[in-house]
Order: structure tokens, then sequence, then C-alpha cells
């Protein structure tokens, strides 16, 4: 299983101190936290992107193509790509010269977005949501298999066997469908042969179990063989379990209440929180063993191939979060790739 780590680059006050990092020092954190992931093994970094003032990253690909001057193994990826207000020729000349500059570490995880201030931002209708993100997924696949395109849609100009450039190193450039809780999309990710992110905020990550099966199941329909699935989900590692759930608690309170105002949610508390944190519930909070134990009880629920952990959520500790992504790489990912070994044989 590939382990790794994402994050929007929240840019938050912490509720403890009252202090907030700047943008500057937000994105200089960040570097630093994808040096080490790679340092210590994981497989992938990941970043959203967002268009509000609580989040520093907007342009995902920019902060990438400078971690890959830094960095030497990890993969690189968007985490998500809002498609559906992008322009797709520019999204794959984007990461196919971020694949360029890491020698072939770029992926792009394509979304419709949790926010809609890009919508607006950039000229959209949101009325158009689905549409818009349908038909730019269709054209994003045909520069990426093809480097002369002939296109025609809705809400873009057409394109008649035009060139574009330049070319990435991977062939195909990886594009992940990233899915809240939608079968439909689900559904369209297996069918075009796209490999599945599911994030999983919230309740209990079994209910989400279907949309993986309908994943597979379209997959196996459409001929495209067997397609990963990734699992992204909020979590922290500290060397105890008290320590990662104390610490935790503050900034991931903080963060799902603020949301909770704009969306109609009553306050995190720690009880919810706490219970969110057990066997079935959508946090991957704990100790490096209590987080691996988690990660392989949702690996026999998904049968996933890639699980992404966002510790880096609101005004998270800087040294906290390193320490985090330093115990996931050393500690958690030895211990869960070791019981997939182990249980290997048995499968096949």
């Amino acid at each position: 299983m590939e382990l790794g780590v994402y994050t929007f680059g929240d840019v938050a006050t912490d509720p403890r101190t009252g202090t907030a990092l700047s943008p500057r020092q937000r994105l200089a954190n960040l570097l630093e936290e994808i040096e080490l992931a790679d340092q210590v093994g994981l497989d992938v970094f990941g970043l959203g992107e967002h268009h509000r003032p609580d989040y520093a990253i907007s342009a995902p690909s920019t902060v990438l193509a400078t971690a890959a001057g830094r960095t030497t193994d990890i993969r690189l990826t968007s985490a998500v790509t809002v498609l559906s207000s992008e322009d797709p020729v520019r999204v794959f000349q984007q990461y196919a010269t971020l694949d360029l500059l890491s020698d072939g570490r770029a992926e792009i995880m394509a979304g419709r977005g949790s926010f809609i201030e890009s919508f607006p931002l950039f000229g959209f209708d949101l009325d158009d949501y689905d549409e818009l993100f349908a038909e730019k997924l269709d054209l994003l696949l045909k520069l990426r298999d093809s480097e002369r395109v002939t296109w025609s849609g809705k809400h873009r100009a057409a394109l008649e066997d035009q060139p574009v450039f330049p070319r990435p190193v991977q062939q195909p450039l990886p594009v992940w469908v990233a899915v809240g809780g939608s079968a439909q999309s689900a559904v369209r990710a297996g069918a075009l042969g796209l490999p599945l992110a599911l994030a999983i905020i919230g309740g209990e990550p079994a209910r989400f179990a279907p949309l993986a099966t309908l994943h597979r199941r379209a997959a196996e329909q459409f001929g495209n063989g067997p397609l990963p699935v990734s699992i992204n989900s909020h979590g922290f590692v500290a060397d105890t379990s008290q320590a990662a759930a104390d610490s935790f608690f503050a900034t991931y309170a903080d963060v799902m209440t603020r949301l909770g105002r704009e969306r109609g949610w009553g306050a995190m508390t720690r009880d919810q929180f706490d219970a969110l944190t057990g066997r079935h519930g959508a946090l991957v909070v704990g100790s490096p063993e209590q987080v691996a134990e988690k990660i392989l009880f949702q690996q026999e629920v998904f049968g996933h191939q890639r699980f992404l952990m966002q510790s880096s959520l609101g005004a998270a500790p800087h040294r906290e979060v390193l320490r985090s992504i330093e115990l996931l790489g050393t500690e958690v990912a030895p211990l869960v790739r070791a019981e997939l070994a182990r249980r290997e044989p048995s499968a096949g």
C-alpha cells in the first residue's frame, strides 16, 4: 500500500494562542513538510486548491514544482484540482511541466471541489456544476492521450487538430477522480478507467464502501481491469494516543466548527471527536500502532491501494505536524506494509 500526506495549506488563527501564520510562512512550513515526507519514505504528497483567505494554496502546481526541486522520490499530486472551474489545457500543461521537473512523479487528482468560490471567480455558473466537470474531464483525458487534439464542447472553445505541449515523462500522466460521496462520480471514474480517490471526512467509513464497489464494477463492465482506490482522511500520529488526540482535537474542532457555521453543522465537541477516533470512525488518530491498526482495518473494508492523511489542519503546530509525518513514514508505514505482506499468501 502507498501511504502519504495531503494538505490544503491552512492559514488559521490558533484557538489556543490567538496567533496566525502568514501565508508566506505557511508555504515555507509546507515545503519542509514535503521534504520530510520524502526523506522518511512516504509515497505521495498532495496539495488541495482553494480560493479562500483561510488557505494559502490556490495554485498547487506552482508549490509542487518548487517541491520537485527539493525531493527525489515522493509522488507529487494535486488534492484536488477543481477541474470544473479550470481550463483543462492549462491543467495538462502545468502538470506535464511538473512531471518533467520531477522526472516522472506528477499526478492530477481531479474533482468538483468542496467549496464554490472558484465558480464566480472564474466566471462559471454553479447550475452547470456536474456538466462542467464531465466535459472538462473528457477534454483533459484527450489532451493526456494525444499531442494533437480535436474536441468540442459547450463550455470551452473548440480545438481543431491543436498540438498541446509539453508532453510529460509518464505516458499516460496519472489522473485520479476525487469523490466525496457521489455514486455517479465513482461509476464515471471506473467507466473511464481512472483510479478513485475517496475523501472520508466524517461518519463511519464503512458506509462509503459501496462507492468503491461501484467503481470496481464499472471498471470491470467497461473492460478497464482492476483500478487503484485511495482513501483520503483526516488523521494525526503522535508518540502516544493521548498526545495525538489532545494535539489534533483543538485545531480539528476549530476548523469543523467554523465550517459548520457556514454549512449548518453544530459545534464539534470532544465526545464527537473521540467517537470519530474509534475503530469505526472517520478520524485516523493515535499512536503509530493505533494508526496502523486503523489503516489495516479500513483496508479490509475497502481493499484500497493508497492511504493519504491530512494532518496539518487549521492552525496545527508545525513541529507537531512534522512529528506526525515522521511517525507515519518511519513507524506506521513499516507496520502496515509488513502486515499486508503477511496477508498476501492467504489472499492469493
